[in-house]
Formats: C-alpha cells, sequence, structure tokens
C-alpha cells in the first residue's frame, strides 16, 4: 500500500465554490482524507508550500483524436497567421518537412475573419506553397477547409462535380472550384486522398497530446469526433499500453453511410471508454454556417443543416440501446430549438448524466434553458467562452444585435442548468492553445475579447464557478468516472499551480502556470 500526505496547500476540492481545505491523503491512486492541515501535523507529508491546487481539470470537449489524425498539419493559428500571406509563409516552411513522395502539405487552425478584408483564402494562394504537390489546411472551425489546385485534381472536383449534400465546393464566377470546402461533407471528398498516418504515428501523437494535457492539468477529457482515426477504442487503449495516463471517453461520430457496430463487453468501461456518439446537425457561427431562424445580417441566408431527422434519431437509438450518450453539435438557434423538438418528450436512458449533450449551444434564451429544464428527456450542455475570446470578428458579422444578450449566457447557464461544462474544442477554435484552462477562465470571468472589446458582461461568472466548470460540475456532463473532485473516493489527481488564480488580477488569470500534475497519485509533470 502507498500513502502520500500533502500538506500546506490551498486545496479548492470542486465540491462547491467556497469548499476549500489545506490537505489531503492519496491511498493507492485514490483520496482518502481531505481536511485541515492541523489536523494531521507532525505526520510525514509532502509540503506543497502554500500554493493552490485544483482537482485534476477535464475538458469535456476537445478532439485528441482529430489532433492525432492529422499530426503531420502544421499549425495556423491566430494570433501567428492574421494574413493569407502568413498562411502561405508557414505552409511554405513546413513543405521543407514534408519529405515523403505521396505526402500532402497540410495545415490547420487559419481564421480568415482575422485577415484583410476577411476574405477566405482560395486555390490561387496555396498555388503560392506549391502546383505540383497537394495542400490542404482547415479552417479553424474543422468543419470548412481551403485546398490548391493540384489537390482538387487529385479529388476529382471540376465545374461538373455536384455539391454534396450539407455542404459546397465553393466557385468561381464561371463555376469553377476555387479550392474553398465548406461543411464537412465537401472537405471529406478532398480529406479522403490524404494517405492515413500509420497506427505506430497515431499512438505517437496521442501520446504527446497526453503530455501537452497534463501540462495544462488536464487529466481527463471528452473526444467528439473519435472517428477521425481508425479503432479510437484499440488506439488509445494501446496508447495507455506505452504510458498515456489521461482518461478518455470517445464519442464516434454517427454516419448513416457507415452504421456503427454495437458496443462489446468491456467498451464502456476502464480508462478509455466509449462515453456516446456523435451527431453535428448544423455549421458554425465563425463563418455563418449555423443553422439559424432569422437570416444572418445583411443576408437572406439562414446557414446549414448537415442531417435529416431519420439520422439524428438512428443516432438517439443506437445510443439508446447501447447505454451510451447521444451529443448533438448545435450551434444556432434553429438548430438548438431542433434537438428539443426531437427528443424533450423521450424517455431518458441513462441514469447519472444526461442521455443527450448539447455541444456548444451558442444561442440560449431563459426560454430555451427552460424547456431544457423541464423537459422528460435529461440535457447537460458543453459550451466555451473561448470562442467569443478568439472568434469575435466572425461572431460580430453573424450575429444579430437582438441575440448578443443570448450568446454564450455562462452566468444563466451556470444558474439554470446543473450538467454543465467548458471547454477547448481544440484544434476547432481560432487561437494557438485554446486548451489552456486558464485562457477559458480569464474569458469567463472578464468577458472581453483577444482585441479588448466587451462581449455580453452581464454574462460574466467568478473564478470559483469557472474552476467548477472544468470540475465538480464538468463531471456532471460525461461519463468520466472518478474525477472532478478532490474527495474521498475520487482518484488522486490534481494541479498545483504557480500562482494563486483566485486572488491574482482579473487580467493576470490566463498567465498562471500550472506547475505540476499528478495523476492517480503520481507526478507525469
Amino acid at each position: 500500500m502507498t500513502t502520500t500526505l500533502f500538506t500546506n496547500a490551498k486545496v479548492f476540492t470542486g465540491e462547491s465554490e467556497t469548499a476549500f481545505a489545506s490537505a489531503f491523503r492519496i491511498t493507492d491512486g485514490l483520496i482518502d482524507w481531505v481536511g485541515d492541515a492541523a489536523d494531521v501535523a507532525g505526520e510525514a507529508s509532502t509540503d506543497l508550500g502554500g500554493r493552490t491546487v485544483l482537482p485534476g481539470l477535464i475538458d469535456s470537449h476537445t478532439h485528441p483524436a482529430l489532433i492525432a489524425g492529422t499530426a503531420a498539419a502544421a499549425e495556423c493559428f491566430p494570433p501567428a497567421v492574421t494574413s493569407p500571406d502568413d498562411l502561405v509563409a508557414v505552409l511554405r516552411a513546413h513543405a521543407e518537412s514534408v519529405t515523403a513522395p505521396d505526402a500532402w502539405i497540410l495545415g490547420r487552425g487559419f481564421d480568415d475573419t482575422k485577415f484583410p478584408g476577411g476574405l477566405m483564402p482560395t486555390a490561387a494562394d496555396l498555388d503560392r506553397v506549391s502546383t505540383d504537390r497537394p495542400v490542404l489546411v482547415w479552417r479553424c472551425d474543422a468543419h470548412s477547409a481551403v485546398c490548391n489546385t493540384k489537390a482538387l485534381e487529385i479529388a476529382g472536383i471540376t465545374a461538373a462535380t455536384i455539391d454534396p449534400d450539407g455542404a459546397r465546393f465553393e466557385r468561381d464566377a464561371d463555376g469553377t472550384p476555387n479550392g474553398v470546402l465548406t461543411e464537412i461533407a465537401a472537405v471529406g471528398e478532398v480529406a479522403a486522398f490524404i494517405p492515413t498516418p500509420t497506427r505506430d504515428d497515431q499512438i505517437a501523437a496521442i501520446l504527446a497530446i497526453g503530455d501537452e494535457l497534463a501540462s495544462r492539468g488536464i487529466v481527463a477529457v471528452c473526444d467528439l469526433l473519435s472517428t477521425r482515426i481508425d479503432d479510437p477504442l484499440g488506439t488509445f487503449r494501446a496508447a495507455v499500453e506505452r504510458g498515456l495516463r489521461t482518461r478518455v471517453a470517445l464519442y464516434p461520430g454517427w454516419d448513416p453511410a457507415a452504421p456503427l457496430a454495437d458496443l462489446g463487453p468491456g467498451d464502456r468501461d476502464g480508462q478509455i471508454r466509449v462515453g456516446g456518439v456523435k451527431v453535428v446537425l448544423d455549421g458554425a457561427y465563425s463563418n455563418r454556417t449555423a443553422w439559424v431562424h432569422e437570416p444572418y445580417p445583411e443576408s437572406c441566408d439562414h446557414g446549414l443543416r448537415l442531417v435529416d431527422d431519420a439520422d439524428v434519431l438512428a443516432a438517439g437509438d443506437w445510443a439508446r440501446r447501447n447505454g451510451v450518450q447521444l451529443a448533438v453539435h448545435a450551434m444556432g438557434d434553429r438548430a438548438l430549438d431542433w434537438v428539443v423538438e426531437l427528443f424533450a418528450d423521450q424517455e431518458p436512458w441513462l441514469d447519472g448524466v444526461p442521455s443527450v449533450r448539447i455541444e456548444h449551444a451558442t444561442i440560449v434564451s431563459d426560454d430555451y434553458l427552460a424547456r431544457l429544464r423541464t423537459a422528460r428527456m435529461t440535457f447537460g450542455i458543453a459550451t466555451h467562452t473561448v470562442f467569443f475570446f478568439a472568434e469575435y470578428d466572425g461572431y460580430e458579422k453573424a450575429l444579430r444585435a437582438e441575440q448578443v444578450t443570448d450568446a454564450y449566457p455562462i452566468a444563466r447557464l451556470y444558474a439554470g442548468l446543473e450538467p454543465l461544462a467548458l471547454s477547448s474544442d481544440r484544434p476547432a477554435t481560432a487561437w494557438s492553445g485554446a486548451d489552456d484552462v486558464m485562457l477559458s477562465v480569464e474569458a469567463a470571468v472578464r468577458r472581453r475579447t483577444y482585441n479588448g472589446i466587451d462581449f455580453g458582461p452581464e454574462a460574466a461568472i467568478t473564478v470559483a464557478q469557472s474552476l467548477l466548470l472544468y470540475t465538480g460540475r464538468a463531471r456532471l456532463l460525461s461519463p468520466l468516472e472518478g474525477v472532478g473532485l478532490l474527495a474521498p473516493g475520487f482518484d488522486g489527481s490534481f494541479a498545483v499551480l504557480e500562482r494563486d488564480v483566485f486572488t491574482v488580477p482579473a487580467d493576470e488569470i490566463a498567465a498562471v502556470r500550472v506547475a505540476e500534475t499528478w495523476i492517480r497519485g503520481e507526478r507525469v509533470r
């Protein structure tokens, strides 16, 4: 039996906004006591030097499988890339390191709303990177992308090619595809030709992701589209055998053309488990493809609905039959209303966590929140503050004036819906280091964008409330057992901060760093 007592700390337990202790004990990887350091004075202990301790953090909506499946992609996020010239320069430099004969030049993360004139790059821009090698770079929302002429040729996309359902190949005035691939189905028509990384490469990438998560104090994640790699359950479990310590709940994407097999014994258990299935109902606000009731400002466009009722309901039936969650990507107000229309009157099938998770939930009114609370179905929400912080340029153009007060209303959600989490959506977020929890916390507290604009300050919450949405409240949203609290019976997983996030000036919260991360009683960073 291995026992370690930790003392002389400011311990935020995650049980409530005011629940603090000064000491805790871990035995064989589990916490068996939390309390006052004075009660264990004189016992052998590890002195934490008065530093602030948080429960191991949970990122409830992120994409490690997507990162592993595109590990060869160069990062093209703001603030480093803010123009087509920046994008071309990054990709040209990256191309020098990509030498395999069949390798594509890949990138991810650009935000065209920050480019001069807000113009989307096209094949003509990427042809400046290469004309004889295929080039593709994903937009920051991971829903859309742009490719060069060579990639269009490889994919066989011409002026005669019909747009996929719920997506578009954008075109010049004469109908020639211009390389812009709007929404997932269009991107998939080109990305299908990218050589798949080897299993060893994917495992290596997952291990690197685990190390990065630990550097942020994150010990558990939900992967909300795990089918971006082959055999995600087996691949992540193989990574565990090689040292991965992160808990992961996998949510494969629902594809009506390739129905998911039912789960087998043990698939829902353990450090790596299947937590649910994901349906992408609409697009994103930052490029005006979220499905909305009223058209976008100065437009007659209502965004894109990506799947029909039959597919959403089929995914729900699979989730019910297999005893896991249904996660629905819904950003636009029309998409959010449609989730309620389809599921509010159904009988929930899970105990302890919501049967239906709503991912992103950009526009939430008081009335909508009341519909969620009073529904027969059990709902939860994974949302963000890093979105409006990083992507204000897009939201400024996409939101109607009357919608701003209902956009990411974190204070309203905090007060009105218990299963709630903040999350990063990395890498589908327009900012380098979007999984930095402290960046998200500062945005929740200050409600200020990257360029200093106040965004719905009435929706601000406190530091303690923000951290609960990565700990004690986040654990209520997802089937990630043993994490979220520093309390007896929970994993001995915690983060030690370099500075006290509860007392630093609000404009310095994002600068707070994690000094140590411990997972199940062992220091991993």
